[in-house]
């Protein structure tokens, strides 16, 4: 569906999208994960059609953006982080509104509307103005608005950034739905977990793919496991831990320390060394397979 070559986009001396080479395949969830100020935005904005690229060439479903860009269009939503909606018009008159933008009849949009209505569950809301809506609801108001023209190809930008956890899932349930309808779904999100929830990954740090693949080949690449750590004293061993182990990329998580390990019997080893010689009890270690979030920190940290 989407065939990207060599794209860049600079910014005065600030390079947000570094030379990017990539494909996303019709009828997969592509994620693009990464921090604030990775290139995400930039990204989508550039495939969306709406910034040129500085150099590079975009080609979607078989068509250059650039020479095709109007046509190209019909069959394409893009959702940014803060969604246009009219605050003042209703949910309804929203979608309508949106529909006519893209020159959907009105006739079409009626018979869309219970098929928009039913993955949304916006109908009991219908007639509530969007400015009155939940953060959750306006973004599921927001994507029923991006999909009133039956897009092939959805491009969204962090669509759950500051929804609720209950919100979110529902918003996942919905990309699933879609997903077997057929359609081509582009996400970037700054929650690693629901990268675990996309077909294909690839973690964006700088304006660069660091690692791509299917979120299992990822965490498999990294070729480590996360040694839980549990002490009497989960401040004083962090601090030992830190400073005088070879440990870079430490983690806190309520009395216990979550630490990368390449080679599990050393590395236990050093850390009772370490802890005994502080007169730091060790109460446990427990090995746990990394998750995804645990690898991107892992990466972005060099340590592999």
């Amino acid at each position: 569906m989407i065939s990207v070559k060599g794209l860049t986009k600079r910014f005065g001396n600030i390079t947000a999208v570094d030379e990017l080479n990539f494909h996303v395949q019709k009828g997969e969830i592509f994620g693009i994960v990464g921090p604030d100020g990775a290139g995400k935005s930039t990204l989508l904005r550039m495939i969306s059609g709406i910034m040129e690229p500085d150099s590079g060439e975009i080609i979607i479903d078989g068509q250059g953006l650039k020479e095709n860009l109007y046509k190209i269009k019909e069959n394409l939503a893009y959702m940014p982080q803060r969604f246009g909606l009219y605050e003042d018009l209703t949910v309804e008159e929203n979608i309508i509104f949106f529909g006519r933008l893209f020159g959907v009849s009105r006739a079409k949009i009626k018979k869309r509307m219970p098929g928009l209505y039913e993955f949304s569950r916006l109908e009991p809301f219908k007639d509530r103005l969007a400015g009155k809506l939940s953060g959750g609801m306006k973004q599921k108001l927001g994507l029923a608005c991006s999909l009133i023209h039956s897009p092939d190809l959805i491009l969204l930008d962090e669509p759950t950034n500051g929804v609720d956890p209950v919100s979110r899932r529902e918003f996942w349930k919905i990309l699933y739905n879609l997903l077997s309808a057929g359609v081509t779904i582009v996400v970037s999100t700054a929650y690693l977990d629901e990268a675990e929830r996309c077909n294909r990954v690839s973690l964006m740090s700088e304006g660069k793919f660091v690692r791509s693949g299917n979120p299992a080949e990822i965490k498999n690449s990294i070729g480590g496991l996360m040694l839980e750590v549990i002490t009497s004293n989960v401040w004083k061993a962090e601090e030992v831990l830190s400073k005088k182990g070879k440990f870079k990329n430490i983690i806190r998580e309520g009395n216990g320390l979550k630490i990368f390990s390449y080679s599990e019997s050393r590395d236990i080893k050093i850390i009772k060394d370490l802890l005994n010689k502080e007169k730091i009890k060790l109460l446990s270690v427990k090995k746990q397979f990394p998750t995804l979030e645990n690898c991107f920190m892992e990466i972005v940290a060099g340590n592999v």
